[in-house]
């Protein structure tokens, strides 16, 4: 049986006259996104495409998304195979590849996860369950191109 859940998201983006330059039209990035019940997120391009950099952008977003629900998805498989997870940090890195003809896409996003568990007896097999992890996280079930795991575990 699947259960489907709807999400929305409304985008708010402004026409700025100040940011036209003289000799052609450049068109501003930043815009907002909003959606319902939370915080607006001020959002732009990335630096390389002439955004904001002070703003998110699409990229930093999308692989946010990736380490929180790997993260997420870790942390329900440790409690479900009796693994006390006393902390997890991670410093994810993703590749994106841009064509001459402007396009692009993500080829490859890796995650770094350091975690740190109460029992040594575990270590081993608090490093196997990222696998199961990866298999269960939303967003990565999503993505078109792998999402590959370098883990570390120590205990405190």
């Amino acid at each position: 049986m699947t259960f489907k859940h709807y999400f929305k998201a409304a985008i708010n983006w402004t026409f700025n006259s100040s940011r036209v330059e003289s000799t052609s039209k450049f068109y501003s990035k930043s815009h907002q996104i909003t959606i319902e019940g939370k915080p607006i997120l001020n959002i732009s391009a990335a630096k390389a495409f002439k955004g904001d950099p002070e703003l998110y952008n699409p990229e930093d977003l999308l692989l946010s998304s990736l380490v929180s629900c790997h993260m997420m998805s870790y942390l329900y498989v440790c409690s479900q195979n009796g693994i006390e997870v006393l902390e997890y940090i991670d410093n994810a890195e993703a590749i994106l590849e841009v064509s001459a003809d402007g396009s692009g896409r993500f080829t490859e996003v890796r995650l770094y996860p350091k975690v740190k568990i109460a029992n040594s007896d575990k270590i081993q097999e608090a490093l196997n369950l990222h696998t199961k992890a990866n298999q269960l996280c939303f967003i990565a079930n999503s993505c078109n191109f792998p999402v590959l795991h370098n883990a570390t575990c120590e205990t405190a």
